[in-house]
C-alpha cells in the first residue's frame, strides 16, 4: 500500500492567508484566514507580521480540529527571492534571509517561507517552496527588446501555469519535460507562456504592462502616446503605474472586471462591453500564435486556466481562433494549493529531486553588453 502523506499548504495575501491540508493529492481542509488590517498597519516591516499571522493561522486550525503535528510536510507560495529555475526548494537559511529582506519585491508573499519554516521547526516536518513566483527560465532571445538597457524577465503565474501543464501532460500519457505547451493564466492579470520541454522559455511580463489586455491591467500599449500621458502633468508616477497595473483593462474600460457582469451586459446588447471583452480574447489569441512560433509550431496543447477561463463566451473565442494550432484544454480557476501539495508529494515520493536555493540569480544581465 502506498504511503499516505499529510501536507499543509499556505499562501499569504495582503490581508489574509490561504490554508489547505491534503492527504496525498486529496483536499481535506481549506480556509482563507482574514487578518485585521488595522493590526497589519501597526507593523513597521512585512516580516514583523510573522508572529501575528502564525497565531491567527493556528487559531483557525484549532477551530477545525487540525493539528500540525500530524503533517508530513509543509509547502508555501513565497516570493521576494532571486531568480531561479523551476522546481521544489527546501527552505534554507538563504531563502529565509532573502524572504525577510524582500529581495525582489515587498509583498506579504515573502512571509510564506518564514511561516512554514516556523512550523517546520516546531513540528518536525520538512518545508518546501514549489515553483516560486521568482522562477525565470527564459532563453536569451526572449530577453531582448528594442531599447538598450531594458530587458525582459519572467514575471508570470508560475505555480498555476506549471501545475496545469503537468496535469495535461499526464492526460496525454507524457511527462511535462517531454511536451511543448502554450499556457495562458487569465485572472486579474494575464500571463501567457511558451513551455518547452519543461521550461518556460518565453512569456509576457504580467507586472510591468507587457502582453495582452487583462481584466485590470492594460497590457501592451503604444509607447509614444503613453509617454505623452506621463508628461501631460495630469498624472503622477504612482497614478500612471496604477492605471497600467491595477485599474486598466476591462476595469478601466467598463468599470468592472467581473466577467459574469460583462457577459450579462453583452447579452443585453451592450456593444462597448462586447468590443472590449472580444478585444481581450483577440489579443490573447495573437499572443498564443506568437508563442507557437517560439515553439517552432511543435505545440502539444494550448492550455487556458485562471478565473476568466470559466467563461465559455471567452474560451470559445480562443478555441475558434487557435484550435488549428493545437488542441485547447481548459482548467478553469486556479490550483495554487493543489500545486503546492503536488510538489511536496513528488519530493516525498522521490519522484522529483529537490533543488538547492543558492541566492545566485539565474540571469542578471548579459556579460558581453557594455
Amino acid at each position: 500500500m502506498a504511503d499516505c502523506y499529510k501536507i499543509f499548504t499556505l499562501s499569504p495575501g495582503s490581508t489574509s492567508t490561504k490554508l489547505a491540508v491534503f492527504e496525498n493529492d486529496k483536499l481535506i481542509f481549506k480556509a482563507n484566514v482574514s487578518h485585521d488590517p488595522e493590526k497589519l498597519k501597526g507593523f513597521a516591516e512585512i516580516s514583523d507580521q510573522l508572529s501575528y499571522r502564525k497565531e491567527t493561522i493556528l487559531e483557525e486550525l484549532e477551530k477545525a480540529g487540525i493539528s500540525l503535528s500530524e503533517m508530513n510536510a509543509f509547502a508555501a507560495y513565497s516570493g521576494g527571492l532571486e531568480s531561479m529555475v523551476g522546481g521544489v526548494y527546501p527552505v534554507n537559511d538563504m531563502i529565509l534571509k532573502h524572504s525577510r529582506e524582500g529581495r525582489t519585491v515587498k509583498h506579504p508573499a515573502i512571509l510564506g517561507a518564514q511561516l512554514i519554516d516556523a512550523f517546520s521547526k516546531e513540528y518536525g516536518a520538512p518545508s518546501f517552496l514549489v515553483n516560486p513566483p521568482d522562477v525565470d527560465e527564459f532563453e536569451d532571445l526572449a530577453r531582448v527588446t528594442g531599447m538598450k538597457g531594458i530587458y525582459r524577465e519572467s514575471r508570470v503565474h508560475v505555480l498555476n501555469q506549471k501545475e496545469v501543464a503537468m496535469r495535461y501532460a499526464k492526460e496525454l500519457g507524457k511527462r511535462y519535460e517531454e511536451c511543448n505547451f502554450v499556457v495562458c493564466h487569465v485572472g486579474g492579470g494575464l500571463s501567457v507562456t511558451a513551455h518547452k520541454q519543461g521550461l518556460m522559455v518565453d512569456g509576457n511580463d504580467v507586472l510591468n504592462g507587457d502582453g495582452p489586455m487583462a481584466p485590470n491591467r492594460t497590457g501592451e500599449l503604444p509607447a509614444v502616446p503613453l509617454i505623452k500621458m506621463c508628461f501631460s502633468g495630469e498624472f503622477n508616477e504612482k497614478e500612471m503605474i496604477a492605471k497600467v497595473s491595477k485599474t486598466g483593462g476591462l476595469l478601466g474600460h467598463l468599470g468592472t472586471d467581473n466577467t459574469l457582469e460583462i457577459t450579462k451586459r453583452i447579452d443585453e446588447g451592450d456593444l462597448y462591453a462586447k468590443l472590449i471583452f472580444d478585444g481581450m480574447a483577440y489579443q490573447l489569441s495573437k499572443y498564443i500564435g506568437s508563442y507557437s512560433v517560439v515553439l517552432e509550431g511543435k505545440v502539444d496543447g494550448i492550455i487556458l486556466t485562471g478565473g476568466v477561463s470559466n467563461s465559455c463566451y471567452f474560451t470559445d473565442q480562443i478555441t475558434k481562433r487557435c484550435a488549428w494550432i493545437a488542441p485547447v484544454k481548459i482548467y478553469g480557476g486556479d490550483f495554487e494549493m493543489e500545486a503546492l501539495a503536488a510538489g511536496a508529494l513528488r519530493v516525498l515520493n522521490k519522484e522529483e529531486e529537490p533543488k538547492n536555493y543558492t541566492g545566485d540569480p539565474v540571469w542578471s544581465g548579459f556579460d558581453f553588453v557594455k
